[in-house]
């Protein structure tokens, strides 16, 4: 019997304390819907929001009308603005499909727009290479073999 009134006094003030702790955050939320009152008047000169068009933000998620007004930010493609390849920090100086590329180097677009090399081949200033036996570019662009020698396997090595 004691520990049944023991568990009962716990759940009251446990009750308690949760009531408590709601009305403190109800408090706090009046507070700040009037701090965003008083800052919306001074800014309106004394405008309800319903003669504005806008609405107040809640804290709890709403948005407000006027983030919704901003238009996005329309990007820079190169087809339109072809100079932008060139800025510093692009992925390369040419255009294709309104992208930024390097045809020197890009598998995709290799020496041209739309020119893609095969699965095994690199892209070897803007050409379509094979890393495995071709002699000037052996496991990567620019690998020269030396006289006498052939690429196997993308590795220099003698006959």
């Amino acid at each position: 019997m004691k520990s049944l009134k023991t568990c009962l006094v716990l759940a009251i003030l446990m009750a308690l304390a949760a009531i408590s702790l709601s009305a403190i955050q109800s408090r706090d939320e009046l507070s700040l819907e009037e701090d965003n009152e008083t800052t919306y008047n001074d800014e309106t000169s004394d405008l309800s929001p319903a003669e504005t068009g806008r609405e107040l933000a809640s804290l709890r998620g709403g948005s407000l009308r006027f983030l919704s007004e901003i238009k996005p930010r329309v990007p820079m493609t190169c087809d339109k603005y072809p100079r932008v390849c060139r800025a510093k920090g692009s992925t390369g100086p040419d255009c294709c499909k309104k992208k930024c590329v390097n045809a020197m180097t890009d598998r995709l677009n290799c020496g041209k727009c739309g020119k893609k090399c095969k699965y095994s081949e690199l892209c070897c200033k803007g050409q379509c290479v094979n890393p495995r036996s071709d002699r000037k570019h052996c496991g990567s662009c620019g690998n020269k073999c030396k006289k006498g020698s052939l690429c196997v396997y993308g590795m220099c090595s003698y006959a």
